[in-house]
């Protein structure tokens, strides 16, 4: 873990551009982040987790005009909802 001083200092260095995100995942999802990373050669798992917002976006504005990414981010959110209790913490 990163000292006082070290946090302080990333902090006062990134105030208004970044906010660091701490949450309790399972560990699935610390391993799917690990893949994501590896796949796309990314530089961590906060970076596959601003790639996975990343795409969820394109998702979203993709399904605005395409009825088949509608239907598949439909498919996700619905699938998501159903086995919620795998996924979330």
């Amino acid at each position: 873990m990163a000292t006082t001083r070290s946090q302080k200092r990333w902090r006062d260095k990134n105030r208004l551009l970044k906010s660091q995100l701490n949450v309790m995942a399972r560990r699935h999802t610390h391993d799917a982040l690990d893949e994501l990373a590896a796949a796309y050669r990314l530089r961590g798992k906060g970076e596959a987790v601003s790639f996975s917002c990343f795409l969820a976006q394109a998702l979203i504005q993709r399904a605005a005009y395409s009825p088949e990414a509608a239907r598949m981010l439909e498919d996700f959110a619905i699938s998501y909802h159903r086995d919620r209790d795998i996924y979330a913490p």
